[in-house]
């Protein structure tokens, strides 16, 4: 089953806990992955606040594959923040295989969160969002694209120092 991200933003969450539990793991992201928060779903503001979370708060992940952590892009200025260890474990939702992303023992700020990924389709992921053991909210990942993904701006393949 292969889905879009268009179609996990207009989902509710009904459809994306279905979709979580169909889906396989993947494997661990390498590298940046553009993302987007689902909260509210189901709801009409549902794009609205992923647009605002975007603007303001939360862009994406940064992992790195080999070392186990990743970090987020945070604010309109993609500044990488909020560390986490990554690895394969069994999610909150049913016990199955996911890959996990764990804030407890590298954040003070989040250390309450744990976010849990499985990949819906080629270079795109579904993650549920745990606040102290409560589910609280979904996201999406994907790898950035060429053209910068919907509403993005090209960005170039390097940066200078």
């Amino acid at each position: 089953m292969t889905v879009s991200e268009d179609e996990l933003l207009g989902a509710d969450d009904e459809r994306l806990e279905e979709l979580f539990r169909v889906s396989t793991p993947g494997d661990i992201p390498n590298g940046p992955m553009e993302g987007t928060a689902i909260i509210g779903a189901g709801t009409g503001a549902t794009r609205l606040i992923a647009a605002l979370v975007r603007l303001a708060v939360w862009r994406g992940k940064v992992f790195d594959r080999d070392g186990g952590y990743l970090s987020n892009r945070m604010s309109a200025l993609d500044v990488l923040a909020i560390l986490a260890t990554v690895a394969p474990g069994p999610s909150r939702l049913d016990g199955e295989e996911c890959i996990v992303i764990d804030y407890s023992g590298t954040s003070l700020v989040a250390g309450g969160v744990r976010d849990e990924i499985r990949q819906v389709g080629p270079g795109l992921y579904l993650g549920v969002i745990w606040l102290f053991g409560v589910r609280i909210g979904w996201f999406s990942l994907r790898t950035p694209q060429a053209d910068g993904g919907p509403g993005e701006k090209p960005r170039s393949a390097s940066r200078s120092t």
